[in-house]
């Protein structure tokens, strides 16, 4: 009852938003139309309606759950425990809450049941009426305490204002312990009262991995927190044991710090922090650096924030479409960019993966962590080194620096730990597809040894930490393809990897590998059984496995035969012909009418019990094959209905599947434009296949520095949701009559106008050869 309450109370406030918006559309600006609280019930950790900047070390974000899986914010739930500053993939640190009254150190989850002296700890309940939420900041009303918090931040730095009521018993707790996505322990750390206004500290952490505490990914989160007035005591926790007036307090486990205030009704007290990976000193450095230029003003900071944002969702504008299209658009490209985070200092120091303090030649262009590069290139990749390339070369440089210490590239740096997680090394397809497109400011020689290393050795456990590689690779070289009890989808994974390093290696000239790479790249019609016509797993000596069902037999990463039997990125075309093509616009067509009832979501996160299921990667382009099977329009048609079915626009159903820092939200953006890499964009030429656009007229505004720095439109006459088919194309006034257009046509600048229609233009794109190129079909 209570959720039909808020969702008919938010309903009510978002068609007011909209008419209001509606009338001063002209008015908006990009930012405006990101909502952070879009998709905040049931989100990653990652995902949540906090302050941060793009790729922000500091994404400060009230946490109201206990510790498990999508833990942090839950929409629904109208309380908070506290604030913290880092929400990253396996990865918290430094929580904080003010409060008034008894000092209660305790955080006891939203449902736990009140026994005597003991209440919800120091969480409080929140006027979810007076939550708000937008790019760079977040305010609620703590109606416990009668506080209202706003904060807001810079990339390593967090600003907090808290309004106080009349009190002598004012509180501000710094929580090192509390519930996070991946639970965590405290080694080892120590707060210390620097002066009356200042407090520095530490805590040395050991996050788990799948929910288990220990043994994944150490970590010291150094901070710095200042105030703008003096407090009048400070103290400390260990446990349920609190002790007053102390200069500081170390340990391990349950462990804090807080400061106490008088205070005035109305009384404003200001709060900035800065946190360091790699110590003290530079967490002071970060915040003075990052925090002084706004003095204590936090409307500069928020101002500041706000502007960052505007200036990055603006790279790309829309005109015409409806208002919760731009909503839905401007909040997917905010949400591309704020979940994934920069790991090194304002000077370039970091810790790598042997825990050795280095130095980065260039600290603009800084070190990042993230969850798996896995499958990105139909996503955060492709969105990336189109209308960022700047961040798509830092993002290289990123990954070669930890390469240059630890000898492997990363599939997603958790931290400072080689992860492991999940499958393949799809990092070399990001660092190949920005070579393709002439993102080069980075060692190319370092980047292809980097690349061939990983396709030519085994995985390790490595000397420091993790497990870096691909455990089985060799086996999969030698054999061509991986056998039971081995993964059907690692053979898929690997083959896509190497054609990516054969594309590499004929643009360097390297023959004699692009020769072995290009042959490995065909791997995955080892897995095809020409029988059932699935990829299919089978033993050493070449038997296919008994008792098949596409949807239910093992061996798939968190997926199925149905679903991986459509993964061959690089030769779609070939893919088609093996299967025979009315085959595959009849089992492609059968998924997508299923899973449409589902909203193309696995319920439960099922992943493999389902045919499409855009709640995870391995099926997210599906919609563009029906461009290699002569039937474009049915890639019209379904790619606007999972933007239809899949995306909302509220805090209950902005992404109902696993999110993964920014992947659903790219593909929504690069669909809504109309534009989709189904092989990541790795090809020698790389190419756009086209879609459905959502709007009138979208404008890529070009980077300088890498491209033209003209702009390139895509005008979609007549568009509406009925009118999402394509009847006719023109490129830069030429003719279109294939559903693909090459990556250099676009980034010299210039128009594709779609003429769209009710009905489908079943004339258009489908003849022999209209089909985007494929290994099979291209020399590329």
């Amino acid at each position: 009852m209570l959720i039909n309450k808020q969702k008919a109370v938010y309903k009510m406030v978002t068609v007011l938003s909209v008419l209001f918006s509606s009338t001063f559309a002209q008015q908006k600006k990009s930012v405006d139309y990101a909502d952070p609280m879009v998709g905040t019930s049931e989100s990653r950790w990652m995902l949540n309606p906090g302050a941060t900047m793009p790729f922000g070390m500091v994404q400060l974000s009230p946490d109201n759950q206990g510790s498990d899986w999508k833990a942090g914010y839950e929409y629904t739930l109208s309380s908070i425990s506290g604030f913290s500053h880092i929400h990253a993939w396996t990865m918290a640190g430094l929580s904080v809450m003010p409060t008034t009254g008894t000092l209660n150190p305790q955080i006891f989850p939203p449902d736990a049941p009140s026994t005597t002296g003991e209440t919800a700890g120091h969480r409080s309940r929140i006027n979810k009426s007076t939550e708000k939420a937008s790019p760079g900041y977040y305010t609620a009303d703590l109606i416990n305490y009668n506080i209202r918090a706003e904060i807001t931040s810079t990339t390593r730095g967090g600003f907090f204002k808290f309004t106080f009521p009349e009190s002598h018993e004012g509180h501000v707790m710094f929580n090192l312990l509390f519930p996070a996505e991946y639970p965590f322990e405290v080694l080892d750390a120590k707060i210390t009262r620097v002066s009356d206004t200042e407090i520095e500290g530490y805590s040395k952490q050991q996050s788990g991995n799948w929910m288990k505490p220990g043994g994944f990914n150490d970590y010291i989160v150094h901070f710095v927190a200042r105030f703008n007035k003096p407090f009048k005591g400070f103290g400390g926790w260990k446990g349920k044991n609190i002790s007053k007036d102390i200069t500081h307090i170390e340990g391990s486990g349950d462990i804090g710090a807080y400061v106490d205030f008088d205070t005035k009704e109305g009384e404003v007290v200001l709060l900035q922090t800065g946190i360091s990976y790699v110590s003290i000193e530079q967490a002071r450095l970060n915040l003075n650096q990052e925090m002084n230029p706004f003095k204590w003003s936090f409307d500069a900071a928020k101002t500041n924030a706000r502007n960052t944002w505007n200036n990055l969702l603006s790279k790309i504008t829309v005109d015409g479409g409806t208002e919760i299209n731009k909503k839905k658009f401007y909040t997917n490209l905010y949400r591309s960019y704020c979940a994934r985070s920069i790991l090194s200092d304002v000077n370039g120091k970091y810790v790598d993966v042997c825990e050795n303090v280095r130095q980065l030649d260039n600290p603009d262009s800084p070190v990042f962590g993230c969850d798996a590069f896995w499958n990105t290139f139909w996503n955060l990749n492709q969105l990336w080194t189109l209308v960022n390339p700047d961040l798509a070369n830092k993002w290289v440089k990123s990954l070669l620096e930890m390469y240059k210490y630890g000898g492997w590239l990363p599939r997603g740096p958790a931290g400072f730990e080689y992860s492991g997680i999940m499958e393949g090394s799809h990092e070399i397809s990001l660092i190949v597809s920005s070579y393709q497109k002439g993102i080069r400011n980075f060692d190319v020689n370092m980047a292809y040894k980097a690349m061939l290393h990983q396709q030519t050795n085994n995985g390790i456990k490595h000397e420091c930490s993790g497990f870096a590689g691909n455990a089985d690779i060799l086996t999969y070289a030698s054999l061509g393809y991986i056998p039971t009890p081995g993964r059907v989808s690692n053979t898929l994974e690997y083959a896509y990897d190497d054609w990516c390093v054969a594309q590499m290696a004929k643009s360097l000239g390297k023959t004699a590998d692009y020769d072995q790479f290009i042959k490995r790249a065909g791997n995955f019609k080892n897995m095809f059984d020409p029988e059932t016509k699935y990829m299919r797993p089978k033993d050493k000596n070449g038997n296919w496995g008994a008792n098949f069902d596409p949807i239910k037999t093992g061996g798939y990463t968190e997926g199925n035969a149905w679903q991986y039997t459509f993964f061959v990125p690089h030769d779609v075309s070939k893919l088609v012909n093996m299967m025979g093509t009315d085959e595959f616009n009849k089992r492609l067509t059968f998924g997508f009418e299923q899973s449409s009832k589902l909203n193309f979501n696995a319920i439960g996160d099922k992943m493999e019990e389902v045919y499409i299921n855009h709640g995870n990667q391995p099926n997210m382009e599906a919609a563009y094959l029906f461009n290699y099977s002569g039937k474009p329009w049915l890639t019209q048609y379904w790619a606007r209905e999972i933007m239809n079915k899949y995306y909302g626009s509220d805090p209950y159903n902005g992404w109902p599947g696993d999110e993964d820092e920014g992947q659903m939200g790219s593909w929504f953006v690069m669909s809504a434009m109309g534009l989709f890499e189904v092989d990541g964009g790795a090809a020698v030429k790389p190419v756009y296949s086209i879609g459905s656009p959502l709007f009138e007229k979208v404008t890529i505004h070009l980077n300088n520095n890498y491209y033209s720095g003209k702009t390139f439109t895509i005008e979609a006459k007549n568009v509406s949701n009925i009118n999402r088919y394509i009847q006719s194309a023109t490129l830069d006034g030429k003719p279109l009559t294939k559903p693909w257009f090459y990556h250099s046509d676009l980034v010299d600048g210039g128009k594709l106008i779609l003429v769209m229609g009710s009905k489908p233009n079943k004339n258009w794109g489908n003849k022999p050869g209209d089909a985007p190129p494929s290994m099979s079909t291209t020399s590329n």
